[in-house]
Formats: C-alpha cells, sequence, structure tokens
C-alpha cells in the first residue's frame, strides 16, 4: 500500500515546478506537466464542480483568491487536494465528512 499521495501526484502531473536558471532567473512555479496528460484532464471538470458546490474546496479556494492567486494556480491548487481527499477516504475505509478534524464543543 502506498504510505503517501505523492507518487499518485507525480503519475499525475499535479506537483509544482520550479523554473531556475542560473543565481538570477526565478521564474513562477508551474505545474509539472511530466504525468498522464488525460488524467489531469479527467481532473479538471471535479476541480471546477468542488470549488463552487464543495464547501471545503470552497472555503479553500476561496482562501487562495483572497491571497491574490490566478484562476489557474486554484484550480490546480484544488485538483492536487482532490487527490489527497480521495487518498484518504482510500486508505482509511471510511466515507468523507466534511467536518473531520474539527473539535466539537
Amino acid at each position: 500500500m502506498i504510505a503517501r499521495p505523492d507518487p499518485i501526484l507525480l503519475v499525475l502531473g499535479l506537483t509544482p515546478r520550479q523554473h531556475l536558471s542560473g543565481s538570477s532567473v526565478r521564474g513562477r512555479a508551474r505545474l509539472s506537466k511530466a504525468g498522464n496528460a488525460r488524467l489531469r484532464k479527467a481532473l479538471f471538470m471535479p476541480a471546477m464542480v468542488a470549488i463552487r458546490f464543495n464547501p471545503v474546496i470552497n472555503v479553500f479556494a476561496a482562501r487562495l483568491r483572497a491571497a491574490g492567486k490566478s484562476k489557474m494556480l486554484i484550480i490546480g491548487a484544488v485538483m492536487r487536494k482532490l487527490v489527497h481527499l480521495v487518498f484518504g477516504v482510500l486508505k482509511s475505509g471510511q466515507p468523507f465528512t466534511a467536518n473531520f478534524g474539527v473539535q466539537q464543543i
């Protein structure tokens, strides 16, 4: 069993890639695109729907939007977040709960 979702993210090409050239040129980090483009494409629309209808993802996207991040960066982050959520559900064997980890008062 895979212990962490990192290998899955590598296969999907959802890992950030730094653009460095020598000591003076530092570009923006982008998605690596080294993984399977079809799988990445298959996650795009679920990410868009999750931003609109999933309250957990909606709050996450709003926080990134408030920090001034671009729309495509937010969608990439949401795609990564969805992979993490799916990984957690499959690893734990329990259904997804939006308030997991929130302390009840």
